[in-house]
């Protein structure tokens, strides 16, 4: 295998085999972290600005006055929790992930940024369904079951339209949002960050729930396609009253 490539992990899961690819960017140099399920990319530490942009507006929504108690939903390469923890508001950090691979990657610190999450006390990673722990009322923290949070911070499907498992669905509609807005304090935020362009029906949805839901469009460059590339991410908040 070339130097330039290297396959760091591979494993079959029940959604597909889920790999960890590093290579070296002929361009810069350094090296590029992807992962892949079964031939559908999923995240790159290539660009890092729209899971970044997801901690700072999800955060920044948040109507607390004091410390911060924050979910996160998808560890991924671990760049919206680092971002999260920037934040000294931040008083604790759950990060719920399905995949046991993920979590193996950060623990071993395979990925950039896994001794940054593993070595700060505020963060906790934990192994679980997000979208059954939403739909759940005692919430996402099986030590203190009905826990409620400041924020909850979502990076798992493509977008409300574009699900890795069709079940994950249902909560991107009213109902669905409803259900996870229990697992809030008053005024906590919801944020989602999305590959899609901004979508009205899902902000609609949004809107029967939670208050001041906006979508917000981050760019950032992409000289892989060359121009400007965009994600979305939505931030709500839940009624204070």
């Amino acid at each position: 295998m070339s130097a330039r490539f290297e396959e760091l992990d591979w494993r079959p899961t029940e959604m597909g085999a889920i790999s960890l690819r590093r290579r070296r960017d002929p361009s810069s140099g350094t090296h590029v972290y992807e992962v892949k399920l079964d031939d559908d990319f999923l995240m790159t530490s290539l660009f890092t600005e729209g899971e970044v942009a997801l901690a700072r507006l999800g955060l920044a929504a948040a109507r607390a006055g004091g410390e911060l108690d924050v979910v996160v939903g998808g560890l991924g390469l671990g760049y919206t929790a680092e971002a999260a923890l920037r934040d000294e508001r931040v008083r604790s950090l759950l990060v719920v992930e399905a995949l046991d691979a993920v979590l193996d990657w950060h623990e071993r610190h395979l990925v950039p940024v896994g001794a940054r999450l593993s070595g700060d006390a505020r963060c906790r990673l934990t192994h679980g369904d997000f979208f059954s722990l939403a739909a759940d009322s005692n919430g996402f923290d099986p030590r203190t079951p009905h826990r409620r949070f400041h924020a909850i911070l979502l990076d798992i499907d493509h977008s409300p339209r574009h699900v890795l498992r069709p079940s994950n669905a249902a909560l991107y509609e009213p109902a669905g949002l409803r259900r996870l807005a229990q697992h809030l304090h008053p005024g906590g935020a919801f944020a989602l960050w999305s590959d899609d362009p901004p979508d009205e029906d899902f902000t609609g949805a949004l809107s029967e729930v939670f208050e001041g839901a906006e979508a917000h469009t981050v760019t950032f460059a992409n000289p892989v396609q060359g121009g400007t590339s965009a994600n979305t991410v939505y931030t709500a908040r839940a009624p204070v009253g």
